[in-house]
């Protein structure tokens, strides 16, 4: 039975002085190893052999880590901040929503630099939130959120390099304005949309105004188009049908020419005698008061009863004697 105990009590110290010898360390991650309370070297990932008694790894009491941890986080990581007041430029007291991340780049630093790592990247975030802040306006502050986050990175950068830290990337999540100028902004936001869509639709107004009087123009040009070809072509048309008239004529005379000439007679004398006979039955047909022409010479007057008396019958008030053209034979 107490050679039992003592094999018991034997394991039971192997398997302490065991735990204490090796320790497994998870890929990106490092422990501080302290030999009797002062630093000695950084173990990596994998297995590591520490001294029983004499290495003992260094805890960690950072903010937001737990209690006893001794395992430094090697990866990128973030940290999100509690909603801070921050007052502008122009006074105006607005709540900031953030998040940071970070990366441990010497694990030394870290540990020995500073007391607690992530307190003091939070403090120096919400400090220099509030430098950059304050020298904007509101109106900058909602719509420059890149510039800040950029000098925000810049300026936490700069602070952590002597702890060991990266800091990688600032983002302002939320920017809460008090809600009464909240509410005098959703205001002039809505001014703002309706001066836009006048403007816009005025806009609109005047390109379908141009695009009307363009189009009129253009119709305008059309109409006149056809117009002066319809009247070219008109005048061609008349022109053509003078033309054909002028060789009917023509060719009409030429018949009578031989005709008469067959006869012996003058085609001019016939023509003239057709045009004056036709201009007295004109001259007989205008006006209320019947006006005979006789010829004065008394052959011409004889020969030419036939042919009034035809044309006038026995009418006619007032007779005028008018030389009319002699028909050589």
């Amino acid at each position: 039975m107490d050679i039992f105990v003592a094999l018991l009590v034997v394991t039971i110290v192997v398997l302490f002085i065991a735990a204490k010898t090796i320790r497994i360390v998870p890929q990106a991650t490092v422990l501080i190893i302290e030999k009797l309370g002062k630093f000695d070297r950084i173990a990596s990932s994998g297995m590591n052999w520490l001294v029983p008694f004499l290495d003992r790894p260094r805890s960690i009491t950072w903010s937001g880590f737990r209690p006893g941890m001794t395992q430094i986080d090697l990866r990128e990581q973030f940290t999100d901040l509690l909603p801070q007041p921050v007052i502008t430029r122009d006074n105006v007291t607005i709540m900031v929503d953030s998040v940071i991340y970070w990366q441990v780049t010497d694990p030394i630093k870290a540990v020995y630099e500073v007391n607690d790592l992530v307190g003091g990247i939070i403090q120096l975030t919400i400090t220099a939130m509030r430098n950059v802040i304050g020298e904007l306006d509101l109106d900058h502050a909602l719509t420059s959120r890149d510039t800040i986050n950029h000098r925000l990175r810049g300026t936490l950068d700069e602070a952590t390099h002597k702890w060991g830290v990266k800091v990688t990337r600032v983002e302002l999540k939320n920017i809460n304005p008090p809600e009464d100028v909240r509410i005098t902004m959703e205001k002039q936001m809505t001014a703002e949309r309706n001066r836009r869509a006048l403007v816009l639709q005025a806009e609109g107004e005047k390109q379908a105004a141009i695009a009307r009087a363009e189009g009129e123009k253009q119709a305008a040009i059309t109409r006149a188009e056809g117009e002066k070809q319809s009247a070219i072509l008109q005048a061609e048309g008349q022109a053509q049908a003078r033309l054909t008239a002028a060789a009917a004529e023509a060719e009409s005379i030429r018949h009578i020419a031989v005709g008469i000439t067959g006869g012996q007679g003058n085609p001019a004398q016939y023509l003239i005698m057709m045009k004056y006979i036709e201009s007295l039955r004109e001259m007989a047909r205008s006006g209320n008061s019947k006006v005979i022409f006789m010829p004065v010479e008394t052959s011409s007057v004889l020969s030419s009863i036939g042919a009034f008396k035809e044309v006038f019958g026995d009418q006619g008030d007032t007779r005028v004697p008018v030389e009319a053209p002699r028909l050589r034979q």
